[in-house]
Formats: C-alpha cells, sequence, structure tokens
C-alpha cells in the first residue's frame, strides 16, 4: 500500500524537525523551506505547524542558530 502524499511531508517535517533540533542549528535553507511550508495554505496539518513553530520559538530563545 502506498503512502499518501500528506504522511509523507508530515514525516519529512516531523524527521527534519528533530534533526534541527537535536544539532542545534538550522541551514537557511531549511528556515526558509519550513517558512514556505508553515505559510502555505494546502495541506500543512496543525502537527506539522506545531512543529515548525518548536523550531521557531527555539530560534528565538537562542537555543539553536541558522547556519550557511
Amino acid at each position: 500500500m502506498a503512502a499518501n502524499p500528506q504522511n509523507r511531508s508530515n514525516y519529512s517535517v516531523t524527521k527534519q524537525v528533530a534533526r534541527i533540533l537535536e544539532e542545534g542549528r538550522v541551514s537557511r535553507r531549511d528556515y526558509f523551506q519550513l517558512v514556505s511550508f508553515f505559510l502555505s495554505d494546502i495541506s500543512v496539518s496543525e502537527e506539522e505547524r506545531r512543529q515548525i513553530n518548536s523550531v521557531f520559538d527555539a530560534l528565538q530563545m537562542g537555543r539553536i542558530r541558522i547556519s550557511d
């Protein structure tokens, strides 16, 4: 059985957010990708929004930094 696109995007967001929080840094590319995904109105679940918000919150609090 094939996974639907929303499940795949949820998995990639979950994996990406976990990696960012674990490493304590986010690349500019990943940051802009998360911002674009967060601002899109198409197939963004509340869970995905919460996960992305955790990255933005960590940035504001200085727990992670943006790297090139």
